[in-house]
């Protein structure tokens, strides 16, 4: 005795690129090759292995800029506009408190975030020369996401301000080569 094999309706899965389905039409198991299910799967397991890891991206790029030293909240002012809607040239700047003497000011200064396909967006250098540790610059975003401002001091101390900023247009998309 056969049992019913269960039965999919075809519009359901539409969407999926499989040419052997028609629309309207009532499908079994066996209307989907096993190459197409090969090629389907090794398709979305590509995917999730070469899609970027947005979750740790921030915090991976700050500890390898600082050395895995700890960075300290304050000091740092990042300015940004906490909606943005088109993110294909957004004005940023920083300014960090620092009397700029030779004995205390800035001598760096970097800009990171977390979802563009590059975790570091700019990277300044400074001296006690510079008479103010403040900086500006444009940049793109690619989604909403959080930027991260870190500044080293140089007595070796690091200090950071973050912001959650929305993008309402996504910019930048493709994935770096």
């Amino acid at each position: 005795m056969k049992t019913a094999t269960p039965c999919v309706r075809a519009e359901l899965v539409e969407a999926l690129p499989f040419d052997k389905l028609r629309a309207n039409a009532w499908v079994g198991p066996s209307a989907i090759s096993r190459r197409q299910l090969l090629y389907a799967s090794a398709g979305l397991s590509g995917w999730l292995l070469i899609r970027p890891a947005h979750a740790d991206q921030l915090d991976e790029a700050i500890r390898a800029w600082t050395g895995g030293a700890p960075v300290q909240t304050g000091r740092v002012t990042l300015d940004i506009a906490p909606l943005v809607d088109n993110g294909n040239t957004v004005p940023i700047s920083v300014s960090v408190d620092s009397p700029m003497t030779a004995a205390d000011h800035v001598v760096a200064i970097a800009v990171f975030n977390q979802r563009n396909p590059q975790a570091d967006v700019v990277r300044f250098t400074l001296g006690p020369r510079a008479g103010r540790a403040s900086v500006a610059t444009r940049m793109r975003l690619a989604t909403t996401q959080k930027l991260s401002a870190i500044a080293r001091l140089s007595d070796g101390s690091y200090w950071q301000h973050t912001l959650e900023v929305i993008v309402t247009l996504a910019a930048c998309l493709e994935e770096p080569e």
